[in-house]
């Protein structure tokens, strides 16, 4: 199942950027549609008790429709971290609809995304002398909020918030380049 999960979300992300590549049309006001890629680097947020937050890296790719609306997949994952004398890894996948709204000329902007994401928890310890290896997988709506800034009118960083689900919440920081 999870060769399968990793397999689509390829899929949607080579699609994303194939249709950017194929992009060509005007939408009236002489913006074209743009593809981009990028990175990002943060910590899970796992509503877990005697757990430390794991450190997570991920990369995303989308496709902007206009300068307000888009598409968005991305698959962020994790190190291990201590779990009650074991581990916790936790990784997402997530496709979202994507809005930004660009403040005057400044090169700021607020992104706000909205769709799903598919979050794995791995957990696994020894403690009391005993041995736990479990899985958490949940699949629900997701969302999440960030401030990015235009460095040039083709490189933006940015930093969010994002909820993916009711035991997990993720903090980022990234970059994308645009096509």
């Amino acid at each position: 199942m999870k060769t399968l999960q990793k397999t689509l979300m390829a899929v949607v992300a080579g699609s994303l950027l194939s249709m950017g590549a194929q992009a060509a049309g005007s939408y009236g006001n002489g913006y074209t549609g743009q593809p981009y890629v990028g990175a990002k680097v943060g910590q899970f947020d796992l509503d877990t008790n005697n757990a430390d937050d794991p450190t997570a890296y991920g990369v995303y790719a989308g496709y902007n429709f206009d300068p307000n609306f888009g598409l968005e997949a991305e698959y962020v994952g994790s190190d291990d971290a201590d779990y009650r004398g074991g581990d916790i890894d936790a990784k997402s996948y997530g496709a979202y609809g994507t809005y930004r709204h660009a403040f005057a000329d400044t090169g700021l902007y607020a992104k706000g995304k909205l769709g799903v994401a598919r979050t794995e928890i791995e957990a696994t310890n020894t403690d009391l002398g005993g041995f736990y290896d479990g899985e958490d997988n949940d699949t629900s709506l997701a969302g999440g909020v960030g401030l990015g800034y235009s460095v040039t009118p083709n490189f933006n960083v940015e930093a969010e918030y994002d909820m993916l689900g009711s035991d997990t919440d993720l903090m980022t920081v990234g970059a994308n380049i645009k096509f």
